[in-house]
């Protein structure tokens, strides 16, 4: 199931949406031309559980700064074409509810709130943490409670036969999560470190869904 489009009009430009998706595309287009290999990327950029629960670096950067831009790195290709999909398509909704400014900052509290979840589960661990999972999690979080029955375009597969459906976001959205748990147990390092990885995504979804209406603004009062 690839989903392509929403049938959820917005009122306002979201070029915070776009300008994310825009960094994200040139951090990786960074990647790929660098001297320094991915795996190196990663560990002086990345998220690391140890470094950000004690704050104690082992990288070039504040262990808080390396939160952010653990936000910015992708493994690959698929890596940061799945999740700048799911940016497009869900991102601008939860910028149209809540402002600009605001879902600036609720995206980067859901990234935290994922690198957080994922550094608990193993708070020994030196293996850092990249991607947009955690924050885009989030997102869909926040478009689950407030949208669950959105209409989004999709495509679904069925072996060498494809056919277009409109289904219900909270279809399209549970879709995801399960493939983010099986792709957590299934990653490298799940059997040592318990698929620590699917918790990055559990905690920013629970970020995204518990404290969106937080973040809504206040109905003005119309006497």
């Amino acid at each position: 199931m690839i989903p392509y489009k929403d049938d959820n009009p917005t009122q306002a430009f979201p070029f915070i949406t776009i300008g994310l998706i825009a960094i994200n595309s040139l951090v990786f287009i960074w990647e790929l031309i660098t001297p320094l290999g991915g795996e190196q990327i990663a560990f002086l950029y990345g998220a690391i559980p140890n470094n950000i629960i004690t704050f104690k670096g082992t990288q070039p950067i504040p262990p808080a700064l390396s939160i952010i831009t653990s936000m910015f790195l992708h493994g690959g290709l698929l890596h940061i074409a799945g999740n700048m999909l799911y940016l497009w398509i869900f991102g601008n909704n939860i910028e149209d509810s809540i402002g600009h400014a605001r879902f600036l900052f609720f995206y980067l509290f859901s990234g935290i709130a994922a690198a957080y979840g994922y550094a608990l589960t193993d708070s020994q661990s030196m293996i850092p943490m990249i991607g947009a999972s955690g924050a885009i999690s989030g997102v869909l979080g926040a478009y689950l409670l407030l949208f669950p029955h959105a209409k989004v375009h999709t495509i679904i597969f069925f072996g060498i036969f494809w056919q277009l459906v409109r289904v219900p976001a909270v279809v399209v959205i549970g879709f995801w999560i399960v493939i983010q748990i099986i792709n957590g147990i299934l990653s490298e390092g799940a059997l040592q470190h318990g698929g620590v990885a699917w918790f990055a995504h559990v905690g920013g979804f629970l970020a995204g869904l518990l404290t969106i209406k937080l973040w809504l603004p206040r109905k003005k009062i119309r006497f």
